[in-house]
């Protein structure tokens, strides 16, 4: 590779003294790195270095890091003389040590870390804590000031860094992204945020694609294509790539400097340009950088004759065995001493001034940003009345309402009264409108900076929904918007909020992480609406079915998460009011959206989702006493389909005494010193009984409800009805019999388990029996649900 590019910039070149300053910071930086990976001991290597000096397990990756600081020492230059506001997203997070150490070199990191000082007592605390037991991570985790984005899993960088962008206009958010990481199938979705970055009110990204050529133990495809395919690739994207190469330092520098420069301006010009007051007319191409550098620059070249240096072996920690073979032990010490760390450090260890001038200062340095530390920035929304926008509902039963359209009616409010502070955002892929939260865009559009047709509807540049058909670009958007102090809602289908999975899993990780971090502050929660739920796809089939999401965050720590399983549009719109007052959580809703019965009030709403669980006195026969059976259910479809098996009950049977049970928030089926909302033994116990049969209706796999409540009194007499992975193209009704949560199998299910059959109870098994063969029968010939079931309604 060429030492420059051809691309032409403009030409403004370091002077001596920058050059020299810079070169100092990175090298600083680097044995700072080092350090991290290898020594217990010796920090400033005063003494020559002997093995006890170093740590026993070497664990880190050197080979991203000499890059990532190299780019941090020239955005250092950059933010010093622009004065700009810029945060850098890490997308190698295993790269770790080397953004401790610049945010060591900035002061922030001691700052926030007393015990850390900059010094060589505080040098040797930072080393020893590096992956080490009871210090911190490899990664940049939530310890790392300036950090919003682990880069544990790869893939996200770019998304987190758009959705700190969204709304900032001020800020710049430089977006490192690895070339191991560039093939990942999030990254790659990620690069068309451009298109909906408007530089009129958003901040800006810059992205730093850092070819290094490597991942763990294989090229990278970005690294080898030619360099005329690379330009292609991103200038396809809508970017105009700027290339620096090389490895000599000097001629980097000066390139480094020139084009991050260059790429400032452009962007500066587009803003400007944006914000001159006239319309967008079209979407300009953003600048990105290119950075090819050699894998573990600056370190060893070979070892034990194998090359190192600009090869995958320098990928984790290039010296390992040093117990093992002395010669190892000595070209670390040649390795650190390269650096010339008398250089660096004065006598008490602290970095000398010139280094610590080439840091920005206060809250100009990335370390401290507060858009890096958003619970610095979030202001609570404000939210409407929730009587503003209730259902009236006088009696169960009466009304029929689409809850998520009602909760769509209540977002725009929400969108509406939060206009000004442009902190609230929703997105999802393609699916407001299909999820009946189409109301909301009365008062916005969705985002969209490319060609608008006379003929597009809810299009515009500055719509305030996010959509585009990839679920991990709408979630890392909503992370990173969060994670820098602002609000949001995500709206997916349930069946794929599955392709999340994982991101969910890393969000849940940090929010856990920065419980036990003093300086962090709280942000606000991440939303979930999962509707076209399982029960409502029969239309799409078996491959659109499925509730499993709820059990994967069950498996995250008991007070990260919340499940709500609302049964209408009141209980909806009170869970949806509480969740947005909420922060450093993950809520996750299920709700439907199919006109559907009403069962509560506003005011009966209000109070049943405040405790979460309770008896509804309206649909039981147990008048308050000990009952005969507990018929629960949690969901709006499973909720149906008990008042109609109670409804059957009731009429065959009114002897019966029913207790009927629902759930809206589903943690509180956990002891409380499991889950902050978890019912007390004493209280459950009040609800479900101690000896009589529970039937359980339940939306999703009914193995969870059994792992919610395994250490109950009662849990031997729980039997839940769910969905079982039967599906199919059917009915709605169908998929309720496919899986036996349908109102037949739940009086079947009461049947088999109340004492003393009689022949009222036989007939009505024959009965129910019946009912199951008739609706097979009919849906075969008709193509629909019998008019028993399309036609039903709850007579009290």
């Amino acid at each position: 590779m060429t030492e420059h590019s051809a691309t032409t910039v403009n030409n403004k070149r370091m002077s001596d003294q920058e050059l020299h300053d810079v070169d100092a910071y990175w090298r600083a930086a680097n044995y700072l790195t080092i350090g991290q990976i290898y020594l217990l001991d010796n920090p400033l290597l005063r003494e020559p270095l002997r093995l006890e000096h170093v740590k026993p397990r070497l664990l880190g990756h050197w080979g991203t890091s000499p890059g990532l600081s190299f780019i941090y020492a020239h955005l250092n230059r950059a933010i010093r003389l622009r004065d700009a506001n810029m945060i850098y997203v890490c997308g190698p997070g295993h790269g770790g040590p080397a953004m401790v150490a610049n945010t060591y070199l900035e002061g922030i990191y001691s700052e926030l870390n007393p015990d850390i000082s900059l010094d060589e007592q505080g040098m040797r605390k930072l080393f020893r804590q590096f992956s080490f037991p009871g210090g911190i991570p490899s990664h940049a985790a939530p310890d790392v000031p300036g950090s919003i984005h682990e880069g544990g899993e790869l893939g996200y960088a770019l998304s987190h860094a758009f959705g700190a962008a969204f709304d900032s206009p001020d800020l710049i958010v430089a977006c490192v992204v690895g070339d191991g990481e560039a093939e990942t199938g999030p990254l790659a979705s990620a690069w068309h945020s451009n298109k909906f970055l408007n530089p009129a009110r958003d901040g800006a990204v810059l992205p730093i694609l850092h070819l290094n050529g490597y991942k763990i133990a294989n090229p990278t495809i970005l690294a080898r294509i030619p360099e005329d395919e690379l330009r292609a690739l991103f200038v396809g994207y809508g970017y105009e790539p700027l290339f620096v190469e090389g490895h000599e330092p000097t001629p980097m520098h000066e390139r480094m400097a020139v084009v991050i420069d260059d790429a400032l301006d452009r962007i500066r010009a587009i803003q400007d340009e944006a914000r001159g007051g006239g319309a967008i007319a079209q979407r300009r191409p953003w600048p990105m950088i290119v950075l090819r550098s050699p894998k573990g620059w600056t370190g060893p070249k070979e070892v034990d004759g194998l090359k190192t240096e600009g090869f995958w072996r320098a990928h984790q920690v290039p010296l390992s065995g040093l117990a093992e073979n002395p010669e190892h032990l000595k070209m670390l010490e040649e390795w650190m001493r390269s650096y010339r760390p008398e250089e660096l450090f004065d006598a008490m260890g602290a970095p000398v001034a010139t280094i610590r001038a080439t840091a920005p200062q206060g809250t100009r340095r990335m370390g401290a940003n507060p858009h890096a530390n958003g619970g610095l920035l979030r202001r609570s929304l404000e939210l409407p009345g929730l009587r503003d926008h209730a259902v009236s509902v006088e009696r169960p039963g009466t009304v029929k309402a689409e809850s998520t359209r009602v909760m769509g009616n209540f977002l725009r409010a929400v969108m509406e009264l939060n206009d000004a502070a442009k902190n609230f955002r929703i997105v999802g892929p393609d699916e407001t409108a299909s999820n009946r939260l189409q109301d909301v865009f009365e008062v916005t559009e969705r985002a969209w900076m490319e060609m608008i047709l006379p003929e597009d509807v809810h299009l515009g540049r500055d719509g305030r929904v996010l959509e585009i058909l990839s679920e991990h670009t709408c979630q890392g958007w909503l992370e990173g918007y969060l994670l820098t102090g602002r609000h949001g809602f995500f709206s997916c289908y349930e069946a794929f909020i599955h392709i999340v999975d994982s991101m969910f899993n890393q969000h849940a990780k940090w929010l856990d992480a920065c419980r036990d971090i003093p300086w962090r502050r709280s942000v606000a929660s991440l939303n979930y609406l999962l509707s076209s739920h399982v029960w409502h796809q029969e239309h799409n089939g078996f491959s659109h079915q499925d509730p499993g999401f709820i059990d994967v965050a069950l498996n995250k720590k008991a007070d990260i998460v919340r499940v709500y399983l609302p049964a209408d549009a009141n209980s909806l719109l009170c869970v949806t009011d509480h969740v947005l007052q909420t922060w450093d959580r993950i809520n996750v809703i299920v709700a439907g959206k199919p006109p559907s019965w009403q069962w509560l009030s506003m005011e009966k709403a209000i109070v049943h989702c405040k405790t979460g669980i309770g008896i509804w006195d309206w649909a039981s026969t147990d008048g308050g006493a000990e009952p005969d059976v507990v018929m629960a259910c949690a969901g709006d479809v499973p909720t149906l389909e008990t008042l109609a098996a109670v409804q059957i009950l009731r009429q065959h049977l009114p002897q019966l005494r029913i207790r009927v049970v629902n759930v809206v928030d589903l943690m509180t089926l956990q002891p409380r010193e499991h889950h902050p909302h978890g019912l007390s033994d004493r209280d459950f116990d009040a609800l479900f009984s101690t000896e009589k049969p529970i039937i359980f209706a339940y939306h999703g796999y009914p193995w969870t409800i059994h792992r919610l409540t395994y250490r109950r009194t009662n849990h031997d007499n729980i039997h839940v009805r769910g969905y079982n992975e039967e599906g199919t193209t059917t009915t709605p009704f169908d998929m309720t019999v496919l899986n036996g949560l349908d109102r037949y199998h739940l009086v079947l299910s009461v049947l088999d388990r109340i004492p003393e059959p009689t022949g009222a109870h036989v007939g009505l098994k024959q009965t129910m029996e019946g009912k199951l063969i008739e609706h097979r029968a009919y849906i075969r010939a008709h193509g629909q649900d019998m008019p028993e079931i399309l036609g039903w309604k709850w007579e009290q």
